[in-house]
């Protein structure tokens, strides 16, 4: 069996990453190693990683205390310092974690397992479920297609050939890292049957109108086509709260295209990731507009 590492990036996750580190610590088989970045951490983040780094050698804890941006930019700063701490530790797999999510305890052997199936395969992971009411089901956005950031695995390979992960403005450095290992002829997929639990609540109907309006800037950023975002958010309507976030994202979308914001990634990227979705978009009048079989990720 390969082996892997992991690298998280962690800011005040005091009251979840005790849940993710028993997740990991219970797998049937272990990271090689495994590097926690608490990123300016000010609750007990830092002491409650400690405690498990005094009794598990493969778990590291870094803390970084003059980070440089905010958000993503600030986030990808801490994964990059964790992925350089991996330098003397052999490995063939990076799997990027957040520090607020748990799965089964042969995640990592099952998922490691697809990667060996399939040589070609450069990004894969688990599809993330969130609590509505009293369960946990599947996120509406989840895609066979395209791997959440909070677990991706990258085959070390594709990881060195794209150049890791790149810091966007808006984010969106997941999805890509996803086009640049597909221009390079990597698969990339998730896995339904790899079940990743989120815990971290939503939050109310303002902070929804933020986020999602942040990741229709995203998508422009990106090089989403027009024609696929409107098809996009608008088969997200159902999402909860009613079509609150499916019309905010498509607004911050219509605004920045609006506004002329400039494409954040290369033009050869926007041109590949157009032709993936509009071969999606042809497939509609067979698949059917809301067929939940069709791929239309991120």
């Amino acid at each position: 069996m390969k082996r892997y590492a992991i690298i998280t990036a962690a800011h005040n996750e005091a009251a979840l990453i005790s849940r993710t580190i028993e997740s990991v610590l219970a797998q049937t088989i272990l990271p090689v190693r495994w590097v926690i970045v608490s990123d300016r951490s000010t609750d007990d983040t830092d002491r409650i990683v400690a405690e498990y780094c005094s009794k598990y050698r493969f778990m590291r804890l870094l803390r970084l205390e003059n980070n440089v941006g905010r958000g993503v930019v600030a986030k990808i700063n801490a994964l990059t310092l964790a992925q350089k701490n991996l330098s003397d530790c052999p490995h063939e797999f990076i799997g990027n974690l957040d520090a607020d999510v748990s799965f089964g305890n042969d995640y990592y052997e099952r998922l490691l397992q697809y990667f060996e199936q399939d040589p070609d395969l450069g990004i894969g992971g688990g599809l993330i479920y969130e609590k509505s009411g009293a369960e946990f089901r599947s996120r509406l956005s989840n895609s066979i297609s395209s791997v959440a950031h909070a677990t991706q695995m990258v085959r070390r390979q594709c990881y060195d050939e794209i150049g890791g992960y790149v810091a966007l403005q808006y984010g969106g450095e997941d999805w890509y890292a996803e086009i640049r290992a597909r221009m390079k002829g990597w698969h990339v997929s998730a896995f339904p049957d790899l079940k990743v639990m989120h815990h971290r609540p939503t939050g109310g109907a303002d902070r929804i109108l933020k986020h999602r309006f942040r990741e229709g800037k995203m998508d422009h950023s990106v090089g989403s086509h027009p024609i696929f975002e409107f098809i996009k958010c608008a088969r997200r309507l159902p999402e909860k709260p009613f079509a609150i976030g499916a019309c905010a994202r498509f607004a911050g979308f219509c605004w920045s295209s609006f506004l002329g914001r400039p494409r954040l990634v290369s033009s050869e990227a926007v041109q590949f990731l157009r032709n993936e979705q509009m071969k999606r978009v042809r497939a509609l009048p067979r698949s059917g507009f809301f067929n939940s079989e069709l791929e239309i990720p991120r």
